[in-house]
């Protein structure tokens, strides 16, 4: 049960993780394997066995993760879940909506304010924000004000006039387009 064990956790393996087995024996955790372990930076996995006091001792010393289990596709799901945890996020972009300028305002105060009609989704304040002119973007930034009438506003949905200001960006032209987007992080899992 020591090769299928190994055999399995060896297979979770990818090219952006990877599991090594550094030792691998039959019979109770030692005092040795919990240094190993602690050389190596690495935790042990016991199966069907418990450490005595002298060992649990050594390993907390150590800050050796020291983990025990009876079946083997717990083992196998938990170290996948441990993988699953180093894997980088994956990232995504969602549109929230789009807005064109049809008016530029100056506001000593503030900057520019772009007067603007909601053509799709809604636009939300603190929102990223992608200044497109004749559909090439020109500046990515966030939505630092938005404003119906004379309304502080948190988001303005389709059909409406609102004004947009963009943080850092005073160079907004009737015509521009500010799309409204936010970036999504998905913890991925190993297959």
């Amino acid at each position: 049960s020591v090769e299928a064990l190994s055999s399995a956790l060896m297979e979770l393996s990818n090219e952006e993780v990877r599991v090594d087995v550094i030792h691998q024996g039959v019979g109770a955790i030692s005092e040795s394997d919990i240094l190993l372990a602690a050389a190596s930076n690495a935790i042990v996995i016991g199966f069907h066995v418990r450490p005595d006091g002298r060992v649990r001792e050594l390993a907390a010393h150590e800050h050796v993760d020291v983990r025990l289990y009876q079946v083997i596709y717990e083992a196998v799901d938990d170290v996948k879940a441990a993988l699953s945890g180093l894997l980088p996020p994956e990232i995504s972009e969602t549109i929230l909506g789009a807005a064109e300028v049809r008016e530029i305002f100056r506001v000593s105060s503030v900057g520019v304010i772009a007067g603007s009609f909601v053509q799709s989704g809604i636009i939300r304040r603190g929102a990223s924000a992608r200044v497109l002119r004749d559909h090439v973007a020109i500046y990515e930034g966030e939505i630092a004000s938005l404003r119906r009438f004379k309304d502080d506003v948190r988001e303005v949905a389709t059909g409406y006039e609102c004004g947009i200001g963009v943080s850092n960006f005073n160079d907004l032209k009737v015509g521009d387009t500010v799309e409204a987007f936010e970036i999504v992080e998905t913890a991925r899992q190993l297959a």
